[in-house]
């Protein structure tokens, strides 16, 4: 079953570096996604920075780029029509299909960056020994 964007998602992917579109636009292919976030400017950076969501303040985030280097992508649920939140596990599933589809992009040349993981920070393939999560930030590594 193939699945597509919203016009919200189109447009937040769309302030996104091309590698990043390339990977969310092959993604979207299999697993239903929303992009909740691109480019995130001064006010949201530091809004972000003071409710704990994250631990750079503007300009330090990848956010903050032009193109952004992340974006803040959440499995959909089609059942509920939304985004279940307090399923952690959905979000791991789903980071693990998105960094496949990234080695394999990246591999073949068709990506120029890996990807790191909100989940995974050191990119040690061990989600135990984190002490920050976001489940939902896919960063490339420059």
């Amino acid at each position: 079953m193939a699945f597509l964007f919203s016009t919200g998602s189109k447009a937040q992917l769309a302030t996104c570096h091309p590698d990043l579109q390339l990977l969310f636009n092959e993604v979207i292919k299999y697993f239903d996604c929303i992009v909740i976030e691109g480019h995130r400017g001064e006010a949201a950076q530091n809004a972000a920075y003071n409710k704990g969501n994250s631990k750079l303040r503007y300009p330090h985030g990848k956010h903050n780029a032009i193109p952004s280097m992340a974006a803040d992508v959440a499995p959909f649920n089609q059942a509920t029509k939304k985004i279940n939140w307090s399923q952690t596990n959905d979000f791991y599933y789903f980071a693990g299909y998105v960094l496949a589809i990234a080695i394999q992009l990246y591999n073949t040349g068709r990506m120029k960056h890996r990807v790191r993981y909100g989940g995974d920070w050191d990119m040690n393939n061990n989600i135990h020994d984190q002490t920050f999560m976001d489940l939902v930030h896919f960063e490339l590594v420059v």
